[in-house]
């Protein structure tokens, strides 16, 4: 089969304005819970788009760390493309993919750092493992091999065997605080659901979008 002749129907739900909450954040509570409920695989896991230096796009997936009114949170080295990018232009996009419910989810705003005590209760929540890859990964710098990864691993593991393991300087978090979100829902015959949603002073704005 060709990449061209590689369609199927998309019929597991329809979105219609009387089902959708007026408020985008409730929506997307009710969407991931659904997703969760579903057992998809990584149903957390985000694509976090950038523009950096010169204009330049870049995509990457993630994993959200928590969402409230406030915005949508994850966490990333701050040698990292993504952070280096942010620091250029904090606007970013985000995109959760549930493709085995027909569904996909994008929200554009501004990523703003959290607190460092945010950082540092998320930090000693995760696994010891975690925490020192953290230290071990020059995350986006060039590497030599996986050899040389492991290595720098096993010399962080020495190096904190004795105590805890201290939060890096390099290492923190954003909230993408949302200025629109689109809901998109896959329908019959190529005629699928899209609802935007726009910040406003009093509220937010909807309209439906064609496919």
């Amino acid at each position: 089969m060709s990449l061209k002749d590689n369609r199927r129907e998309y019929d597991y739900g329809t979105l219609s304005r009387d089902s959708l909450h007026d408020n985008p954040f409730t929506q997307f509570s009710l969407w991931m819970d659904q997703a969760i409920q579903a057992d998809i695989i990584d149903p957390t896991a985000m694509s976090v788009a950038t523009v950096g230096q010169g204009g330049k796009p870049w995509q990457r997936m993630v994993l959200l760390k928590g969402f409230d009114e406030r915005g949508f949170v994850f966490y990333t080295n701050l040698g990292s493309r993504k952070a280096t990018d942010i620091a250029v232009n904090p606007h970013v996009s985000l995109q959760f993919p549930w493709l085995q419910l027909d569904r996909q989810v994008i929200i554009g705003g501004r990523a703003e750092a959290l607190s460092e005590s945010e950082v540092s209760d998320y930090f000693y929540s995760r696994p010891l493992s975690s925490q020192l890859a953290a230290w071990a990964s020059q995350q986006s710098s060039p590497i030599a091999s996986r050899a040389v990864l492991e290595a720098q691993f096993e010399a962080i593991k020495q190096q904190f065997s004795s105590g805890e393991i201290p939060l890096p300087e390099f290492w923190s978090g954003f909230r993408v605080v949302p200025k629109e979100f689109e809901f998109w829902q896959g329908g019959e015959n190529r005629l699928h659901d899209r609802f935007y949603f726009q910040r406003q002073q009093d509220g937010w704005d909807i309209s439906r979008l064609s496919p």
